[in-house]
């Protein structure tokens, strides 16, 4: 096996766990209340800025940032949820994609005022540098946002299925109506989960501001790869996109190793559809 292909592969993986953490708030959201967040990328972007600014205004590197962009991605996810989502989930399919979508126009063109589209990027953050493997050449920073990234995404498993309050998570995700008879309150479910989904993507978008570009609507490219990855692995199973996540980066990056890297991204969609064609319901879905 060449040294270029072992690169790529490394890189694959490290972009792939990002992807799952991404992914994982998405899926989230959709398993407990089956509705799609077309917002999910412009929260992606806010935990970008948020550990942008920390670092820029207050001088706080983007790695002790991260939790507060969970934080604020998590009480903004709530309040979204309140006084947006929650007055159309018991109306039509099409005015439940209509509100989130039209709260991503929202926030993405608020984006572009305060802040223009220009690119930024955090310059010296406190984690710099690569470690070498013989040829190999790992960046530090990809290599502690990826095992962040798990590490967030296994503390997340181990909520839902060791909690009180992650156990009637994952009964409304199975059952929305039993959930109710057994006393469990849906609503507040619902805007724990949005609440959480959101603050995953946020927690990624800091781990992502420490080497990716920052601008406005550097959250569209992402959140469709989120849909892709959330299809892929199984709307609603949470295994299923951290395994999709990882799958779609090392497609991704051997993609555009093998061929044009033009063609990368076409490469992902297309894996997609071969999926979804022969197995409809993902690779780990219900």
């Amino acid at each position: 096996m060449s040294q270029q292909l072992i690169q790529q592969l490394v890189n694959g993986l490290l972009i792939g766990c990002v992807y799952s953490l991404i992914a994982i708030g998405l899926t989230l959201i959709w398993g407990v209340m089956n509705i799609v967040n077309f917002a999910h990328g412009d929260f992606l972007m806010l935990g970008m800025f948020t550990s942008f600014w920390c670092y820029t205004l207050f001088h706080i590197d983007p790695l002790f940032s991260i939790p507060l962009c969970g934080i604020l991605l998590f009480g903004l996810g709530v309040l979204i949820y309140k006084f947006a989502v929650s007055k159309v989930m018991r109306g039509p399919m099409l005015a439940q994609l209509v509100v989130t979508f039209g709260i991503s126009m929202l926030i993405s063109n608020i984006a572009v005022l305060l802040w223009t589209p220009d690119f930024r990027v955090i310059d010296k953050p406190m984690l710099s540098g690569t470690w070498s493997f013989g040829l190999v050449q790992i960046s530090v920073v990809k290599v502690v946002a990826s095992l962040g990234s798990v590490v967030v995404s296994g503390a997340l498993i181990l909520f839902l299925n060791g909690s009180r309050i992650g156990k009637a998570i994952l009964a409304t995700e199975m059952n929305r109506d039993s959930a109710l008879l057994m006393g469990i309150n849906t609503d507040r479910v619902n805007a724990l989960s949005f609440g959480i989904g959101s603050a995953l993507v946020g927690i990624a978008g800091g781990f992502l501001a420490m080497y990716y570009y920052i601008y406005p609507q550097v959250g569209g490219l992402f959140g469709l790869l989120s849909f892709a990855i959330v299809a892929l692995g199984g709307f609603g199973s949470i295994s299923g996109a951290f395994i999709a996540g990882i799958l779609v980066g090392l497609v991704q990056t051997l993609g555009g190793y093998f061929f044009d890297p033009a063609y990368k991204y076409a490469i992902v969609f297309m894996l997609y559809l071969l999926v979804v064609w022969f197995k409809p319901q993902g690779l780990r879905g219900w």
